[in-house]
């Protein structure tokens, strides 16, 4: 596993490299075919201290992140989410999954920002779409931690969107020819 440790606003000493990188190998016991995992270090405001990460496996992201007071806890704090996550998936992962069938995709769904009122477009993300089924794409949004995800349905050819209702329950959008 590439395992890349970044910092903004932050310089990123051997010993603070050395402990994520610690923390991160972990799932390498868990998830074999890790491919990569990028680790993003950032101090806001001089007292928000923020790690997140992004793992990459079978194409698939699993996504993370954490604020806290001081950046080791941080560190620690998105470990455990990261711990959850991968649970997530390899349950998922081996209980809906048959041999042979279609591998999930890596989408990075957009993050969502505060518009300001004259409704101008303040971020544009570009993200490849590939051809998965409605159960994968619910999967994938689950990973994110995302509320929607957007994605090429499988059967159909069309693209699609999936969404978490506020019972919990999941909603597909579909277009109509």
């Amino acid at each position: 596993m590439n395992i890349i440790v970044n910092g903004r606003h932050l310089e990123v000493t051997p010993a603070l490299r050395s402990y994520a990188e610690e923390k991160i190998s972990k799932f390498d016991r868990y998830l074999h075919d890790i491919t990569e995992a990028v680790v993003t270090l950032s101090i806001e405001k001089k007292y928000r201290h923020k790690a997140e990460v992004l793992i990459k496996v079978n194409g698939v992201l699993i996504q993370a992140e954490s604020v806290t007071d001081e950046i080791y806890s941080a560190i620690d704090e998105v470990t455990e989410k990261l711990d959850r996550q991968v649970k997530k998936y390899k349950e998922k992962h081996s209980s809906h999954r048959k041999v042979g069938g279609a591998k999930a995709v890596a989408e990075a769904a957009e993050k969502t920002a505060p518009e300001k009122e004259t409704g101008r477009i303040i971020k544009n993300k570009r993200f490849e779409l590939k051809p998965m089924s409605p159960d994968e794409a619910s999967m994938q949004m689950e990973l994110l931690d995302k509320s929607f995800y957007v994605f090429i349905n499988d059967k159909s050819g069309d693209i699609n969107v999936i969404y978490l209702r506020t019972d919990a329950n999941f909603g597909l959008i579909e277009p109509v020819k």
